[in-house]
């Protein structure tokens, strides 16, 4: 009888992953419409897609008021921003299906021997400029400029 109720918690496993599958697939066509604006000095105005891809700037007709680098600054804030709302925007549409994954069994649950597997997080990249003093303490905090290759991502030290 336990063979049965495995086999039946298997189907119902395989089952839910299904139209998780499904909803992701809607969730990918749906977040490639997402577009956010944003509007810095009250002149610069930067639109980003869902893949944080600048797809229209717009300046207002007394935008020569600023400065080449008022300018500059304006237009990277509005972007920074603009993807800063793409970000909530997916963030908001992914939340029910991270809710159901969530109920899922984790992968170590199911299968003997994969204690420690983990899915390394993403590192948020820095928004400072080139050559900034951020960028170059995190390039500094890099032992020898490079990552060890020899890790794997079952290695539990990531």
């Amino acid at each position: 009888m336990t063979n049965e109720h495995a086999k039946a918690q298997m189907a119902d496993i395989l089952e839910t992953v299904q139209k998780q599958m499904q909803a992701i697939a809607q969730v990918q066509q749906d977040r490639a419409k997402i577009i956010a604006s944003a509007t810095v000095r009250k002149r610069v105005t930067v639109t980003v897609n869902a893949d944080y891809k600048v797809i229209e700037t717009k300046f207002t007709p007394d935008i020569d008021d600023l400065t080449y680098t008022e300018i500059a600054k304006a237009v990277t804030e509005a972007a920074q921003q603009a993807a800063t709302e793409v970000a909530r925007k997916t963030q908001e549409m992914m939340a029910p299906i991270q809710r159901e994954r969530a109920r899922l069994p984790k992968i170590t649950e199911l299968v003997d021997d994969m204690d420690g597997f983990a899915i390394p997080q993403p590192v948020e990249a820095s928004l400072e400029p080139p050559n900034s003093p951020e960028r170059e303490r995190l390039s500094a905090d890099e032992p020898d400029g490079a990552r060890d290759r020899s890790r794997t991502a079952t290695d539990a030290s990531w």
